[in-house]
């Protein structure tokens, strides 16, 4: 992870503008069928924004190409920096110290969390979890890891 973090977040760090003005999603509910009906019941899901479908690609798509960031193994990483794949510790957590690996693994670890649990990343951006992260991200890129 030696490489240049010369401009490595920009097309992640674009959405700090693009999710300014965006709603995110919402949680979709099957209002028109009920149990009285013979008509199955769509569970409950969330229809994410254009913009946050679009987000969660770029971060897919950055994964895959800087490999040595170790994404799969987001867990482990968020471990290491003392956090834990909770609710609690992620949107708590203090970044203003953490290296980009560390942001990264809790920016995957959401996202992969929302395919157990949907409306976790939706949860994550309303709390302002995702954009913390993504300045944090934006800091290291344009100042160096201490944001100075």
């Amino acid at each position: 992870m030696r490489r240049s973090m010369m401009k490595m977040f920009s097309n992640l760090t674009k959405y700090l503008k693009l999710l300014e003005d965006d709603d995110f999603g919402m949680l979709v509910v099957d209002r028109e069928n009920d149990r009285n009906q013979k008509k199955t019941i769509q569970m409950p899901y969330v229809k994410y924004s254009k913009t946050v479908e679009c987000f969660v690609n770029d971060v897919y798509e950055f994964m895959d190409d800087h490999m040595d960031f170790e994404l799969n193994r987001y867990g482990e990483i968020l471990e290491k920096n003392g956090l834990q794949w909770d609710l609690k510790s992620m949107s708590e957590a203090d970044v203003s110290s953490v290296d980009a690996q560390c942001v990264m693994a809790l920016v995957m670890g959401v996202i992969r969390a929302d395919r157990f649990f949907e409306g976790t990343l939706l949860d994550f951006l309303k709390d302002g979890s995702i954009c913390k992260w993504l300045r944090r991200l934006d800091e290291i890129e344009n100042y160096g890891m201490n944001g100075e």
